[in-house]
């Protein structure tokens, strides 16, 4: 077979895999398992935890000692069989405990699936620059594409969202056994392992301006997560006053306008770091946000469904264009010793700490505005908007960073 074509199935599973659960599990457990929004908040939060440690572990082992691809297999057979585990259970204690495992064997999956295909495709002589963005774009549509088939079976209220995410983690886990070898690669200079955590990169923050910026990476990664957690929730909420509204029967669908967008906005970034400057993106991004919540706040899938497709639309420029700007910011700044440790201090800012603070802080203000078993919608949206709105009022100010489009070069991101 293609190679090419191995490497796009791989990477259609790896996303296939967790977009079978992450947008609507948070709907099942508010609706079925009537979990409170810290408990919601907190299962999800466990990825943001599983972040901070286990990428890195798991990067060392297969960088030292075992090939990446069994790493990968090994990560998602025992990921499955967790998720197997997790669709039996119903109470809070359990079930985060199997999602925290999970999590620790999920989110290093994310690293190995980019470092399995940029081997596979150097070895054989391939460009990754030019040949790995037609593969992972696949990734996108994976997950789209489990979000619609956990929709139109109608499994967004049931527990065979797992046993699908698991059948797709199962099938993956045996598939990358069968894939090149990616032994770790011998090295003349060891590193320490406070290098290979990435923790050489923390000399970023003698500089304000880096200091400045993973401040406000941590702050902005905290927004992240919330409507994953919470957008398939809010639109199930309005079964009662819109019984038969599309956006309420085929939540997952509306919702993966999300993704599908983010294939459109990452296309639009290089012109826009050209033309504007990483610092004036980032504030596109972070007002992009403000739009996001607020959108939600006001839309209603009856006659307000337009004001929900617009908010989707805008999720592209929020998520790419923090993430995928941020991530140029770093590689751009920092020292070509330290760009790979750099990268790593940014996902975990974001990804771990920051999404795990805004998971935390973002279930307690839905709790607060629940009362009695209901909701304010409005008011828990309302209240990410005045965040993000906070975060675009201090970020010009604090971050000082001017933009030379003579010196701007725009960097592949991979």
């Amino acid at each position: 077979m293609n190679i090419r074509l191995r490497l796009t199935i791989m990477n259609f599973l790896e996303f296939f895999v967790w977009g079978s659960w992450l947008i609507s599990m948070g709907a099942y457990m508010f609706n079925v398992l009537h979990f409170s929004g810290i408990q919601v908040s907190s299962i999800y939060g466990t990825m943001g935890v599983a972040s901070i440690f286990t990428p890195a572990l798991f990067g060392i082992v297969a960088d030292r000692w075992v090939n990446a691809e069994r790493v990968l297999g090994l990560c998602h057979i025992i990921g499955a069989l967790l998720l197997l585990w997790a669709s039996k259970v119903t109470d809070y204690p359990t079930l985060y405990t199997i999602m925290l495992l999970n999590s620790f064997m999920f989110m290093p999956t994310l690293g190995l699936n980019n470092t399995v295909s940029y081997i596979v495709l150097e070895t054989r002589g391939f460009n990754i620059v030019k040949d790995f963005p037609p593969i992972r774009v696949w990734g996108t549509i994976g997950f789209v594409a489990a979000m619609w088939m956990v929709d139109l079976c109608g499994f967004n209220l049931s527990p065979m969202q797992l046993y699908i995410s698991a059948g797709a983690g199962l099938l993956l886990g045996v598939y990358a056994f069968t894939m090149p070898g990616c032994p770790p690669v011998k090295s003349v200079v060891k590193r320490s392992l406070a290098s290979s955590l990435g923790l050489d990169a923390f000399v970023l923050f003698r500089k304000r301006k880096m200091m400045v910026f993973f401040l406000f990476a941590m702050l902005l990664g905290a927004a992240l997560q919330i409507t994953n957690t919470f957008g398939s929730a809010f639109l199930n909420d309005f079964n009662t006053k819109y019984p038969h509204a599309f956006g309420v029967t085929h939540s997952n669908i509306v919702i993966s306008i999300s993704q599908i967008s983010e294939t459109l906005f990452i296309l639009a970034i290089p012109f826009f770091l050209k033309r504007f400057g990483i610092k004036l993106v980032m504030l596109m991004s972070i007002f992009a946000w403000v739009f996001r919540f607020g959108l939600f706040a006001v839309g209603d899938p009856g006659t307000g469904l337009w004001l929900l497709i617009l908010s989707m639309i805008i999720y592209g420029m929020a998520f790419d264009f923090f993430n995928i700007s941020g991530s140029l910011f770093v590689e751009k700044e920092a020292d070509i010793k330290i760009r790979a440790s750099a990268q790593g201090l940014f996902m975990l800012m974001t990804n771990g700490i920051g999404a795990y603070v805004g998971n935390y802080i973002s279930g307690r203000v839905v709790d607060h505005f629940t009362v009695d078993g209901i909701k304010d919608w409005p008011a828990i949206w309302f209240s990410f908007a005045g965040y993000a709105l906070l975060l675009g009022i201090i970020f010009p100010l604090v971050f000082k960073y001017k933009h030379v489009p003579a010196d701007e070069k725009v960097v592949v991101a991979h």
